[in-house]
């Protein structure tokens, strides 16, 4: 089944509207996995906004489930981080600097050369490496191109068109990942997923490794709390 890896970035952002330690992120972490999270993602900026270069740091020492860092790897802040720290997983995103969320995968025929460096740095490391990807068929030859292990598929444009033609909405994404499980690349899919679009996306992309959810998700732990809104979440990844 695909696995859940929660996005906690919103659980630090609103821990550093009013200062202190409320809600207490590495707690939050902690319960996530012991409400069956298989995992959990980070993304951490230069200017700190929301998760910190300490929280990372702090998570590392506790999580027992898969820990996933996301971030742009042309901060070298960012690649020293991901090198100290040895997740199980890091993620390229081409973020732009003072970047609200991430909005589009890398052109990974243009940035091909940098991109393979930058995998086999992370590799050489033991880290595993994902690339933040557009369903395209192209960008997912040249992700393999690079020796990456996985990529990640930007969502915003399913989520979006999810409302007005499902079958429409799906289809690029479900071409895209027939060529990366056709070329022995794993698949991991993240933005704008939640409780309505989730279940169909799973049920078209049987090889779907795993799914990075945050934004959706912590607004639904307001009304249903947070164990059961990642159970909630669980059930629609079942095909």
């Amino acid at each position: 089944m695909t696995r859940l890896s929660v996005n906690i970035n919103k659980i630090a952002t609103l821990r550093n509207s009013r200062g202190g330690n409320n809600p207490d992120l590495i707690k939050t972490a902690l319960d996530a996995e012991r409400f069956g999270a298989e995992g959990i993602t980070v993304h951490p900026r230069p200017d700190e906004r929301h998760i910190r270069y300490e929280d990372v740091r702090g998570l590392k020492k506790v999580l027992t489930t898969e820990f996933n860092i996301e971030g742009n790897c042309r901060e070298q802040k960012f690649v020293d981080l991901v090198l100290e720290v040895k997740p199980a997983q890091v993620t390229l995103v081409p973020d732009a600097d003072n970047q609200l969320t991430s909005d589009h995968g890398w052109d990974t025929v243009v940035h091909k050369n940098y991109l393979a460096e930058m995998v086999t740095l992370f590799k050489n490391a033991g880290i595993r490496t994902s690339i933040f990807c557009n369903p395209d068929v192209r960008m997912v030859e040249g992700a393999k191109a690079t020796g990456t292990d996985r990529i990640e598929l930007y969502t915003e444009a399913y989520a979006k068109g999810y409302k007005k033609d499902p079958s429409m909405a799906i289809a690029p994404y479900l071409e895209a990942s027939k060529k990366a499980h056709e070329l022995g690349i794993g698949i991991n899919a993240g933005h704008d997923l939640d409780l309505h679009n989730l279940n169909f996306l799973v049920k078209n992309i049987p090889y779907l490794d795993e799914v990075s959810i945050g934004h959706a998700l912590i607004c639904d732990a307001l009304y249903f709390g947070l164990e059961n809104t990642i159970q909630l979440y669980k059930r629609k990844l079942q095909q």
